[in-house]
């Protein structure tokens, strides 16, 4: 039952026939935003730079706690946005332009989820002892693999996000609480 309305969340989600118009992201939608930026930054900034850090059961603990609580967040904001909000982008916008939208959005919530869930993995494996070899290697191949890819994916956000501030279309103020459009 709940893989089922998981999947009707995110086939709306994917979908452009709103039933609703964009009326502005609300308040909740844009502490989630700014709040993971602010959580993915500080991910960034502490993260584990050799394995063998992890030696370190304290530390350890608090990857696996960190990871746990990052993919909750991260599913709690994906069904919020999913079931309450909609596109900001104007009725008139391209479908390709649209559809690259929702890939980028798609694409950085798959490449967070990952870097989450490989670090689990990775942090089990590790504590159950299994700390080198084919198993590790792939799995950190694919964290690693998902950090690059979530680079690329805000990177991309970005970009789009400051070409809407200079196309002046309505989307830049609909999330970014600075530099607003006149």
């Amino acid at each position: 039952m709940a893989l089922s309305n998981l999947k009707n969340i995110t086939v709306k989600y994917f979908t452009y026939q709103n039933s609703r118009p964009f009326d502005g992201y609300s308040f909740l939608a844009k502490i989630f935003h700014w709040s993971f930026v602010l959580i993915f930054a500080y991910g960034i900034y502490k993260q584990v730079d050799d394995i063998q850090q992890l030696e370190d059961l304290s530390l350890l603990k608090f990857e696996i706690l960190f990871a746990s609580i990052f993919l909750l967040l991260l599913f709690i904001r994906f069904v919020y946005m999913a079931k309450t909000q909609t596109s900001s982008l104007p009725e008139n916008t391209y479908m390709i332009q649209k559809v690259a939208a929702k890939i980028v959005h798609l694409g950085v919530y798959t490449s967070m989820a990952s870097i989450a869930i490989t670090g689990l993995i990775i942090g089990g494996l590790y504590y159950a002892g299994l700390k080198q070899g084919i198993i590790m290697e792939g799995i950190v191949g694919i964290h690693e693999f998902s950090v690059t890819a979530s680079y690329w994916f805000i990177g991309v956000h970005i970009s789009a996000a400051i070409f809407h501030r200079f196309k002046k279309d309505g989307v830049w103020n609909s999330m970014v609480p600075f530099l607003k459009e006149k």
